[in-house]
């Protein structure tokens, strides 16, 4: 009989890839607008009074 099996601890899954993390700041500057293209579209990211971030097509 032909077994495959691995011999040791179960497989694994591989890890994910870390996320990349910007800073707001890095992108927008000292604006607080600015636009992003995407897939033929653009999409404006806006900051507010408030300090919250806003994407809108």
């Amino acid at each position: 009989m032909n077994d495959k099996r691995v011999s040791g601890s179960a497989a694994t899954p591989a890890s994910p890839a870390p996320r990349r993390r910007l800073e707001s700041s890095a992108l927008l500057g000292r604006d607080t607008e600015l636009i992003i293209a995407h897939g033929g579209e653009e999409y404006r990211l806006r900051l507010t009074r408030q300090g919250k971030l806003i994407l809108t097509k």
